[in-house]
C-alpha cells in the first residue's frame, strides 16, 4: 500500500471524540495526507480492536488507516487477525497494523522483548486466516528489532528520533523495507516558548530505557535527558518554527532515508485534534 510522503500521527484519532475523529479523517484526505495513524500513548492501549481504525476507514475513501502501535502484551494475535479478517475487503487494502512491544514500566509481564514479538509474528501467520507481513509494520528504534520487522513486516515506525537515527536506519534496513518515521512538530517561531511545548511533552518518554537506548546510540547523553531535556535533544526530536521553515526541515529526514513522515503535533491533550496546525501544515507542504 502507497502511505503518501506525509501522514498525521495523533493521540486524538484514538482518544477523542469518535464523530470529530471522523470529521477530521475526511478534511485530511483533501488536505492531501497519504496516511492517518492512531497514536497510541507510552502507557495505553491504542485501540488494539481495531474498532476506530474501522471507524476512519469508512469515513475516507483513499487513505491509508495505520495504527502506532498495538502492544502484543495487549491484544492476543488470534483476536487481533480476527478483527482485521472482520472489516470489508475494501478496507483492508487501506490498513497497516503497527505492532510494538511497548515498555518494561507499563507491562508486568514484559520479557525478552524481541522473542516475544517474534512469537506474535509466528502466532499471526499461523492464525486462520492469518494477518499477512504485507498489512503490517514494527514500531521499532534498535538494530535487531529494526531488522525483524524488515523481515516480518513492510517495514518499521520510529517515534521520537532524529535524522541521525534515521540515516542509521535506513543504513541498517537497506532500500526496500519502508521507512515510516513519527516526526512531531511545533508551530511556534519563538523558540523558547516551542521548547517549553515540546518538555511538556517529553516528560513521560525521558525515563522510558527504550527511547533512552535509542538518543545515547545517536549521540545524546544522559544530561541530554536531564531536567526536562537539554536544548540539543529538544531541538533534534521536535520540529519547531513556521509551517515554511518545518516543512523544510522535514526534507532532512526525508534526505537521511525516510520514506514516509507520520506528522504529530505536539499537545499534551490526548483528545485534542489540532485542525488549525494540520491545515497550516498541508498548505506549506503540498
Amino acid at each position: 500500500m502507497e502511505l503518501g510522503a506525509f501522514g498525521i500521527w495523533s493521540l486524538a484519532f484514538t482518544h477523542g471524540d469518535r464523530r470529530e475523529a471522523r470529521e477530521a479523517a475526511g478534511e485530511l484526505e483533501e488536505l492531501g495526507y497519504g496516511t492517518l495513524w492512531l497514536g497510541g500513548s507510552p502507557g495505553g492501549n491504542p485501540s488494539g480492536d481495531l474498532v476506530r481504525a474501522a471507524e476512519l476507514l469508512g469515513a475516507t475513501s483513499r487513505v491509508v488507516v495505520a495504527t502506532g502501535c498495538v502492544s502484543i502484551w495487549e491484544q492476543p494475535a488470534d483476536r487481533l487477525a480476527a478483527a482485521y479478517h472482520a472489516l470489508p475487503d475494501q478496507q483492508r487494502t487501506r490498513l497497516l497494523v503497527g505492532l510494538g512491544v511497548s515498555h518494561a514500566d507499563f507491562v508486568d509481564r514484559y520479557h525478552r522483548p524481541r522473542t516475544a514479538l517474534g512469537r506474535y509474528l509466528d502466532a499471526l501467520d499461523t492464525a486462520s486466516p492469518p494477518l499477512p507481513s504485507s498489512a503490517r509494520i514494527i514500531g521499532a528504534h534498535g538494530p535487531r528489532m529494526s531488522r525483524l520487522g524488515a523481515d516480518r513486516s513492510v517495514g518499521v515506525h520510529p517515534y521520537l528520533v532524529n535524522e541521525v537515527h534515521t540515516a542509521r536506519a535506513r543504513s541498517e534496513l537497506g532500500s526496500r523495507p519502508l521507512l515510516a518515521v513519527e516526526q512531531t512538530v511545533i508551530l511556534h517561531t519563538d523558540p523558547d516558548a516551542a521548547r517549553a511545548q515540546a518538555r511538556a511533552m517529553l516528560v513521560p518518554y525521558l525515563k522510558l530505557a527504550n527511547y533512552r537506548s535509542a538518543w545515547l546510540r545517536v549521540g545524546f547523553t544522559d544530561e541530554d535527558m536531564a531536567d526536562g531535556g537539554s536544548d540539543r535533544l529538544i531541538d533534534a526530536l521536535f520540529l519547531h518554527g513556521s509551517p515554511e521553515e518545518v516543512a523544510d526541515r522535514l526534507t532532512q529526514q526525508q534526505q537521511a532515508g525516510a520514506d514516509h513522515l507520520a506528522l504529530q503535533v505536539a499537545t499534551t491533550d490526548r483528545g485534542l485534534f489540532t485542525h488549525g496546525a494540520w491545515r497550516d501544515l498541508a498548505a506549506a507542504l503540498f
